[in-house]
């Protein structure tokens, strides 16, 4: 595959040729999206194909609730409510222990261990007869959404700044894609095994042995087979690049003998050696730590640094609100336009309640790519400042949109199912647009420990699911309005921290 020391231009024939790479973190500059013989493509592929596996069993419950699970378990509101706050805080906490051990072991294998681990409780769901042990399924099915450290610590590890927001956004927003599927496929197999003659209590629990357990553990096993560890082959071998050692002195590569004295390094020029790649005049400008860094093992020292630099919660607290939302919209749509249009309108079930929520995640095709796009074209422009502005524009304009649509369906009594589906849409999309710009911005977040980066920007935005849900407990009636209010007041309010040029 051909090395160039700065990003060409985009080219069409770079979808199918091979990667065009980086000579010294050998990340790629381009996407070879058809060519599934390059490795590059492979993973990227590969990464978002196990997200999207995941999320759609993650989420395969709620599509199923509204009908059949809480009419044959008889659950209360409360219980299922209770399901989604469990099924949320599982990933949480998984997210967090994923980040680590992504940076140590590498993401290919931390995601195939999370699908096979999933697959599990996902095969077991049929076996839920009240809610304790609907609440033990769901927590341990929730182990899958950890798969979004490694499916964004994967793209981060293949490929460069210049495309890093659109491949992170177009492997999250395909991902995610799969909570708008769940809707729709597990809704009809449903609904067609109850065609077949079986009853509500055996054709929602066949419903889970028959999609989310197989695809899962296929996926597992085609990342294994044709996955790949890092651009320098196994996961072990990542420092064997010509970025390892690096750091930037003035514009200039040099030898940096200890990545985590990074500090120690810029204060004493004296003791770092100039190096040259090939030739003299072929050296790279290294601009950003982006350009050098490489995932390291995560320590106490730098676990305190990563924690006290606000950095850090930049990324983190704009996920809680963009994230936040979309989980709460998946979990919470189909149940309030059953509730209010079962009765108000002819032959809107739960099918159709389905159909009309997996709207809302079939958008992340073209919304989350397109925000990590955006954060790669303002970066050109004016650096990491405008992938941050672009992250909390975005986030900004959901919650105000979620305001008015809550104020819409409290003050009115029988709501117009386009104006809900209209106004709802408008947030989705830029909670969908958020998150890809979120995940343009964080590889400049502590560079080093990537994976530790990934796993707490996800945990937070799932820390925003389970704020979001919990205020739907408390508050049904006002949810919409009271999450739209959070959302503006910690978007505000994140203005004020700075983030590095590059």
């Amino acid at each position: 595959m051909p090395a160039v020391n700065s990003p060409p231009e985009f080219k069409w024939a770079h979808l199918w040729q091979p990667a065009i790479v980086n000579p010294v973190n050998l990340k790629s500059y381009t996407i070879p999206f058809f060519n599934l013989r390059d490795p590059y493509s492979r993973s990227f592929h590969l990464s978002w194909l196990g997200f999207f596996v995941a999320f759609l069993s993650w989420f395969a419950f709620p599509p199923l609730i509204p009908e059949a699970i809480k009419s044959d378990l008889k659950l209360t509101k409360d219980e299922v409510a209770n399901s989604n706050i469990i099924s949320l805080c599982a990933t949480l906490l998984v997210r967090l222990v994923t980040g680590p051990l992504v940076d140590s072991y590498g993401p290919r294998k931390v995601m195939a261990t999370l699908l096979i681990l999933g697959a599990i409780p996902s095969g077991l769901a049929g076996t839920a007869h009240n809610a304790t042990s609907l609440y033990v399924l769901r927590f341990f099915i929730g182990i899958l959404g950890g798969t979004f450290v490694p499916c964004q610590a994967w793209t981060s590890a293949f490929f460069d700044k210049n495309i890093v927001g659109t491949a992170n956004a177009i492997v999250g927003g395909w991902g995610n894609m799969g909570g708008g599927a769940t809707f729709a496929i597990m809704a009809s197999v449903y609904e067609g095994l109850r065609h077949l003659g079986l009853t509500q209590h055996v054709a929602w629990r066949v419903s889970f042995v028959a999609v989310p357990a197989p695809v899962l553990i296929l996926v597992a096993v085609l990342t294994l087979i044709f996955g790949q560890d890092h651009p320098a082959g196994k996961w072990s071998e990542r420092h064997n690049i010509p970025a390892a050692g690096l750091t930037e002195i003035d514009g200039e590569p040099t030898i940096n003998q200890n990545p985590d004295d990074e500090d120690d390094d810029l204060e004493k020029k004296k003791d770092t050696v100039t190096v040259s790649v090939v030739e003299a005049e072929d050296v790279p400008v290294i601009k950003s730590t982006v350009d050098i860094a490489v995932n390291e093992a995560l320590t106490l020292k730098t676990a305190l640094k990563i924690v006290s630099n606000p950095l850090t919660w930049l990324p983190a607290l704009a996920y809680v609100t963009t994230f936040g939302f979309e989980l709460a919209l998946d979990a919470k749509m189909a149940d309030v336009l059953y509730t209010l249009y079962n009765k108000r309108l002819d032959g809107f079930d739960q099918k159709t309640a389905g159909y009309y929520t997996s709207i809302f995640g079939f958008l992340n095709i073209v919304t989350r790519p397109f925000g990590g796009y955006v954060g790669d074209v303002v970066y050109r422009r004016w650096g990491t400042a405008g992938k941050k502005w672009w992250t909390l524009a975005c986030g900004l304009i959901m919650g105000a949109s979620t305001i008015g649509g809550g104020f819409y369906l409290t003050g009115t009594t029988v709501p117009h199912l386009a104006i809900v589906m209209g106004v709802f849409c408008v947030a989705a999309i830029f909670s969908e647009l958020g998150n890809g710009a979120n995940f343009a911005l964080v590889p400049h977040c502590n560079a080093y420990n990537n994976g530790v980066m990934s796993g707490i920007v996800g945990a937070a935005g799932n820390t925003g699911g389970i704020l979001f849900t919990l205020i739907f407990r408390m508050q049904p009636a006002k949810a919409w309005w009271i999450m739209g209010v959070v959302c503006v007041a910690i978007n505000a309010g994140l203005a004020v921290i700075p983030v590095p040029k590059l």
